[in-house]
């Protein structure tokens, strides 16, 4: 039983769970970043190495916008930039950070439910000192008199 609380506690604390988020949401970005890469920034660049290459005339009817599929690609001699790829992988990024994010907070509010809180401890209303009371009843008496 002992290990078991030990990993409840290893668990509660939030260690692996942030390590865990990390690694998933890193995964998903790493996915944004190796689409800008590979379907963007390189073919672009391909494409001006192919400008400068061959001049000016290189454009011309391949290197128009495909007509077919233009939201998804654009076609360029040689290389094609997929703009499709790169806006899918953005979305699937930003549902995987939600459904993680999800995950967390219910996690949060399970263990802040678990774990037991302290009730203020409520005091009782000060009463007088003692030397008030004194002078209370020295007032009393005085009115007696």
């Amino acid at each position: 039983m002992k290990i078991i609380d030990e990993f409840k506690e290893f668990i509660a604390k939030g260690n692996a769970m942030d390590m865990a988020v990390g690694v998933v949401v890193g995964g998903a970005f790493t996915a944004i970043v190796n689409s800008l890469v590979g379907d963007i920034i390189t073919p672009f660049i391909g494409f001006l190495g192919s400008l400068i290459k061959k001049g000016a005339g290189a454009v011309g009817a391949g290197g128009a916008v495909d007509s077919a599929n233009s939201m998804a690609s654009w076609v360029i001699p040689g290389t094609e930039i997929k703009i499709g790829a790169f806006i899918s992988a953005i979305i699937s990024f930003l549902l995987i950070s939600f459904v993680i994010f999800c995950i967390v907070k219910g996690i949060n509010t399970m263990k802040d439910k678990m774990t037991k809180k302290e009730e203020p401890v409520e005091e009782a209303p000060a009463g007088p000192t003692q030397e008030e009371l004194l002078a209370e009843i020295r007032d009393l008496l005085k009115e007696k008199e």
